[in-house]
């Protein structure tokens, strides 16, 4: 039986009815751009992350160059972020002409770190983007006093924190606004690339409307530049739909983490995922440490069980952040869990059906194919 590491069949099957009617009201009307599906989703989106405003957008990586657009951030400003992350966050700061300053990360949590955050910190400094990673926030309360020690802005990368919680609020309410990806396979995913800005500052908000559409917020008015980045109506539909069910699909992720966490916790060579306290995890990956990363790789995928390394080549050692000039052992956490130990997993969407057979199954053979089943995954959601 194969297992595959992202497998949104199940997902789509809560919502196919749901989805043709919507599709087909909007092939009705042909109302293909901005149609009010749009304007329904932002409306409920921002209501879910309990912020003023919402702007759909064409994808994450859209959405955080379009903030940081807003900010008046360019050429001539830096802009911290971590050297762990996807490289989307650091090519959003690198197309507006701003210098992306790359910072290493806590060892348990591997969210950006905050003592090195501090001491990046330069007079060309502006914003301090975290990322909040796997599933959970940014240790956001310190980023908070540094950036208003020094009056700086914080733009936060959400792209994988759909309905996640730092001590009872929300991402897009710690900064200037957030940044949010619907690629499918995140918490909420939508049916190709898009995105969305979070924010409770109406002056960003109106920036990055116009932003998104040719810096115009009228018909054939261009009162400043921007580009074509707009959430398609059909996206809309999609997205409104697993909404209405994210509450429920985060919850399950939490009992499958939870699972997890039983089956491995006996297990000395395997470091389990940490949660920062105050946290509530929403588990878009279930990440686990462990010292032959390579061979345990290999075990799962010889069972048909799909993982992944997240991240397996930090920023500074990509190809096209060469011109930073930051060789190996520069960001060592960083390039430790890239390298060796990190295995990553999609949390399931519910707790039966594949994921049970084959941890009942992998547990007769051995400790070790326990663990390797234990962080498989079913339906993704």
């Amino acid at each position: 039986m194969s297992v595959p590491l992202v497998d949104l069949k199940w997902q789509h099957a809560q919502i196919a009815d749901e989805v043709k009617d919507g599709m087909a009201e909007v092939m009705a009307n042909t109302a293909f751009i901005l149609g009010p599906q749009v304007a329904e989703f932002e409306s409920e989106f921002a209501a879910s992350q309990e912020v003023t405003h919402c702007v759909g957008v064409g994808s994450g990586t859209d959405a955080l160059e379009m903030i940081l657009r807003a900010l008046g951030v360019g050429p001539g400003d830096e802009v911290i972020a971590p050297a762990n992350t996807f490289i989307a966050t650091v090519l959003a700061v690198t197309r507006t002409g701003a210098t992306p300053v790359l910072v290493d990360s806590d060892p348990d949590c591997h969210l950006i770190d905050v003592d090195r955050v501090a001491t990046a910190i330069t007079p060309r400094t502006k914003v301090i983007m975290p990322v909040h990673l796997y599933g959970q926030m940014a240790p956001m309360a310190q980023l908070r006093a540094l950036a208003e020690q020094h009056d700086l802005l914080i733009v936060e990368d959400a792209a994988q924190a759909h309905g996640a919680r730092q001590h009872g609020k929300t991402a897009g309410n710690f900064g200037a606004a957030a940044a949010f990806s619907f690629y499918p396979g995140k918490n909420l995913g939508a049916y190709g690339d898009a995105g969305a800005v979070v924010a409770n500052d109406a002056e960003v908000y109106d920036a990055v409307r116009r932003i998104r559409n040719w810096g115009s917020d009228r018909k054939y008015y261009h009162p400043s530049k921007g580009f074509n980045s707009r959430l398609d109506t059909v996206q809309a539909v999609v997205l409104s739909a697993k909404l209405k069910r994210m509450t429920e699909w985060n919850q399950m992720r939490r009992d499958a983490a939870a699972r997890y966490d039983a089956l491995l916790v006996d297990l000395p060579s395997v470091t389990l995922p940490v949660t920062l306290p105050g946290n509530d995890h929403v588990w878009h990956l279930y990440v686990i440490r462990v010292p032959d990363r390579d061979r345990v790789l290999a075990e799962l995928n010889e069972r048909g069980i799909g993982a992944g390394i997240h991240y397996p080549i930090p920023i500074h050692l990509q190809g096209a952040y060469a011109e930073l000039g930051q060789g190996p052992g520069s960001f060592p956490v960083a390039e430790r869990a890239s390298g060796r130990d990190h295995v990553a997993a999609d949390v399931p969407g519910h707790h039966r059906g594949p994921a049970g057979r084959s941890c009942d199954g992998a547990s007769r053979d051995s400790r070790r194919l326990r663990f390797a089943a234990a962080v498989l995954h079913g339906p993704t959601i």
